[in-house]
Order: C-alpha cells, then structure tokens, then sequence
C-alpha cells in the first residue's frame, strides 16, 4: 500500500485553496481524510495531545486512512538521548494507540545540529517498542546532519527495522535506503509557481520511486549506502508519502496528484 498525504490539516492559506469555501474548520479534518490516505499529525510534536483527541480523529477518518504521528519534540532533545527516556514515555503513553488500525508510523525528527553517534543512537533505538497496548509501532527516523550519510547508520537502522526518513530537501541530506519493513517519505521542494507543488515529471518521478519501494526493491536512480535486498530477499512493503515544508499551500495538490498518477 502506497499513502500520500500532507502535515497536519489546520491550515488557513489551505481555506479555498484546499478545502471549500465556507467549510467549517470542525469539518476540515473529515474531508482531508478522504481527499487524500494519510496525514502527518505535527500537533503532537509540539505538545502531547490526550487520548479522546486521537479517538475523535480516528472516529473521523475512514477505513484505510491512516495516521503518521510525530513524536513529541523533547523526546529527542537530550544530548545523551537515553537522558530523554522518562519523556518518551510520557509521549508514548499519551494515547495514541486509540487511533487502533488508523495508526501510521511514529516520526521522530531530531534536530539538524544532532550529529551520528553510533552508541548513542543504538541506546535509543533499543528504547522504541515494537508493540504498545497491544497495537503494532512502526518507528521512522528523520536525521538532518550530513554525518548520518553513512553505512553504519543505516545497518543500524536496518538492525531495529526502523525506517530512515528520505527527505527530498535542499537543506537536509536524502538517505535513499529502505532499512525496515515500510519506507517514509517527506517530500520539501512544493514550489508556489507550479499548481501541483512538483512538476508533473518529477511527480512522475517519485510515483515510480515510490513504486520501486513497494515492490521491494530500492529506486534505480537512487544511490544506497548498505546493500540493497536481493531478488530472493524481496518483499513488499507499505509506502507513505507526505509533502512538508516548501510552499505548503500546494502541499494538498501535490499529494492529490501523485495519487492520481499511482492510480495509473
């Protein structure tokens, strides 16, 4: 399964360009869910949300939608980041699990100044559990700092099945590898002077990447640090895709049309 969706929902530049004129902002949430497959709670980055919150917007969705959570952003804020473990724990008590089999992958984003440290990322990947209140975790991984271009990185990522977030950015390096059972995506380069965000040849593009993951292999046009899967090896995976950052207010049209073009 391929998912593309966008940052959150609550968005005023989004208001007639996006959703409906005259829409109630309480409605907004009911028709992103079904204009697109996923979407990237930011909210909850930067401060907990409560339980009944994210029963409501699991309520709201329909089946097969699912959420990406973005994890709380003192989580990953300690210099020893074991340091941060009573925090995470906070974040991963707050609730989230209600949104039951609505429920993504869990993001988390350190900063750009944090740079690879073997041992102190190996202690904190040994801190995500695989399982919470008996619904399945998928943890995601969005490194910002060149020094995590590296083939240790990535066998440690691949050792705790923890996806490598591909960030297609000017700012931040792109790791192209697929190190866990599913691939994330953050698309950052929407341009306001196109309608879509992408260009309808790089949208094109990245339908096929996306495609070239979900099969099992990794995109030709893509170089890897590790090893890529073997032919015997292979094995599907699920995909999700989200257009973040650049201009945001063609985030919505972009994701649209990328859904469109993995229809074809």
């Amino acid at each position: 399964m391929i998912r593309v969706g966008i940052g959150g929902w609550n968005y005023p530049p989004w208001r007639g360009a996006f959703y409906p004129k005259g829409l109630a902002q309480a409605k907004e949430l009911e028709f992103a869910s079904r204009a697109l497959t996923s979407i990237e709670i930011n909210a909850t980055y930067h401060r907990l949300q409560k339980r009944d919150s994210f029963k409501r917007w699991a309520d709201t969705a329909p089946d097969g939608f699912q959420f990406a959570v973005k994890a709380w952003q003192f989580a990953t804020a300690k210099k020893n980041l074991v340091e941060g473990a009573l925090l995470m724990d906070k974040f991963l008590k707050s609730g989230f699990t209600a949104l039951g089999p609505k429920l993504g992958p869990i993001l988390w984003q350190f900063a750009p100044t944090r740079k690879f440290d073997a041992e102190n990322f190996e202690a904190f990947l040994s801190l995500l559990p695989a399982e919470l209140e008996g619904v399945k975790l998928r943890h995601a991984l969005e490194v910002r700092h060149e020094s995590f271009v590296s083939p240790e990185f990535v066998t440690l990522a691949r050792k705790r099945n923890a996806a490598i977030a591909l960030a297609d950015s000017a700012k931040y390096p792109l790791i192209a590898d697929a190190t866990a059972d599913f691939v994330y995506m953050r698309l950052q380069r929407t341009e306001d002077r196109v309608a879509t965000g992408y260009t309808s040849r790089a949208l094109k593009q990245w339908a096929e990447r996306a495609q070239s993951y979900e099969s099992g292999s990794t995109p030709a046009d893509l170089s890897s640090l590790g090893r890529s899967p073997s032919a015997k090896s292979k094995k599907k995976r699920d995909v999700f895709v989200y257009f973040i950052s650049g201009a945001k207010v063609r985030a919505p049209a972009a994701a649209q049309a990328l859904i469109e073009l993995l229809k074809e």
